[in-house]
């Protein structure tokens, strides 16, 4: 029982250091933009690609990565498509042309939304329901956190160095992963053959509609918008008449799945969507480098590790629906907090106390609802339960980014601009909160042992 146990423990580690590299990857890219742009001569129109090729590809596919992992094999979707992003990133970094560089992002996303969802399943599929589940869904939120908060400070280190190094960093983290992966990770079980075969309308239809969902925000293309929605409602009829659809729409009936999934998507508009305008509020505004923005965050980034290094055991004595709710009411008031801070925002009596609030909500509700969207499905569904919520992320992330980057002009002068953007973020974060405690408020994990 030991060694099951001892090889369990470092397959969360390997794992967890893949969300450690994917979470990187977000957050390294943003710092050294300005720098790419100047190396290259690149214009702002294809710079901004090299962070949306990236986000677009990855919410686009995670829906196909989840189902591509429950049926092709968690073991092989995880290396192969970890082995991809590590190629891509080393071409990125060798690479001196604008399109071919924003093409390289866009291998990383799609590669990064079948690893996501493969590694999310093993370890769902790796640690029993209740307890051990639910501090192993901790230690990997943790390690989400600990990397974004990491690609914003190695960002701006190496950004001072050379640009080229945030595209090489990610190679060697995941040399070592692809090394001990294979150690590590039970076998593939031989997938059970479905009646109908692959779902492969439903896949063009949902990851299509998802893609351009995502640009018409992006880009607030409104014609793009329509034919999404025409897609995405194609695709539930399309599901609704297969044998062996991609998502078996009953998926939303079991549990807190649909719940969950509402709420991860409002919990990214919040989050995610704060951190583009707390960036630049931080960099125009008060002159900050992109060094100093980094750093800046690293008390958000300290308190989220914290926080969900806990939230397994709030959890199991509270219930998912208390604690989710919580957390988004946390995060909320963080965010708002952040309408105190003026043209000369002091750090230590106005930045950090909202940084520090915002972090502490963030680590109580992310790991909650990754909970709640797996708990109560089968071992078959993991893959795809996993895909759904971490699709939910990446779509609320695009959406959030795209509603508040509109507000921004919508204030007048750029402090109240900032300011009503502060205020949609926390709305955001508070309607979250709302569908947290009445959509999971039925569900309560089995009790974690106090050691």
């Amino acid at each position: 029982m030991a060694r099951t146990d001892r090889v369990a423990r470092t397959a969360l580690v390997v794992l967890c250091a893949a969300v450690f590299l994917d979470s990187m990857d977000l957050s390294l890219m943003g710092v050294a933009l300005p720098a790419i742009g100047r190396d290259l001569s690149l214009p702002e129109s294809l710079l901004q690609w090299l962070m949306s090729g990236y986000a677009v590809a990855y919410g686009g596919f995670l829906l196909l990565g989840g189902r591509i992992a429950d049926l092709f094999g968690r073991r092989r979707v995880f290396l192969t498509s970890l082995a991809i992003f590590a190629a891509a990133s080393l071409a990125g970094g060798l690479l001196s042309e604008g399109w071919p560089l924003v093409l390289t992002r866009v291998v990383k996303g799609v590669a990064a939304a079948l690893t996501a969802p493969a590694a999310l399943s093993l370890i769902t599929t790796t640690f029993a329901e209740g307890a051990p589940r639910n501090r192993a869904l901790g230690v990997y939120s943790l390690a989400g956190a600990t990397g974004y908060t990491a690609g914003l400070i190695a960002s701006g280190l190496l950004a001072e160095i050379s640009w080229r190094l945030v595209f090489f960093l990610p190679v060697p983290v995941a040399a070592l992963v692809l090394a001990a992966a294979p150690l590590a990770l039970p076998r593939d079980v031989r997938p059970q053959r479905t009646r109908g075969g692959f779902d492969a309308a439903g896949a063009v239809a949902v990851t299509g509609g998802v893609l351009l969902l995502v640009f018409a925000l992006t880009e607030r293309n409104w014609p793009a918008g329509v034919v999404a929605v025409a897609l995405l409602g194609g695709f539930v009829l399309i599901e609704r008449g297969r044998p062996s659809p991609l998502v078996p729409l009953e998926v939303f009936r079991s549990g807190t799945v649909g719940a969950a999934n509402l709420a991860a998507l409002t919990w990214a508009c919040a989050t995610i969507g704060w951190q583009f305008v707390t960036v630049l509020y931080l960099q125009q505004v008060l002159g900050y480098t992109a060094l100093a923005t980094g750093l800046g965050i690293v008390p958000m980034g300290l308190a989220i590790v914290v926080t969900a290094n806990l939230a397994g055991r709030l959890i199991s004595r509270w219930g998912l629906g208390r604690v989710a709710a919580a957390g988004m009411l946390v995060q909320g008031a963080g965010i708002l907090l952040f309408l105190r801070a003026g043209a000369t925002g002091d750090y230590l009596t106005v930045l950090l106390p909202a940084l520090v609030v915002h972090g502490v909500g963030n680590g109580l509700s992310f790991p909650s609802l990754n909970i709640a969207a797996v708990a109560g499905l089968p071992d078959a569904r993991q893959g795809l339960a996993s895909g759904l919520v971490t699709s939910s992320v990446q779509i609320g992330a695009g959406v959030g980014v795209a509603v508040l980057a509109a507000v921004l002009p919508l204030g007048g002068p750029p402090l109240a601009g900032y300011r009503l953007a502060f205020l949609v973020a926390g709305g955001f974060s508070l309607l979250g909160a709302v569908v947290a405690a009445y959509g999971l408020r039925a569900r309560r994990p089995a009790a974690v042992p106090i050691d």
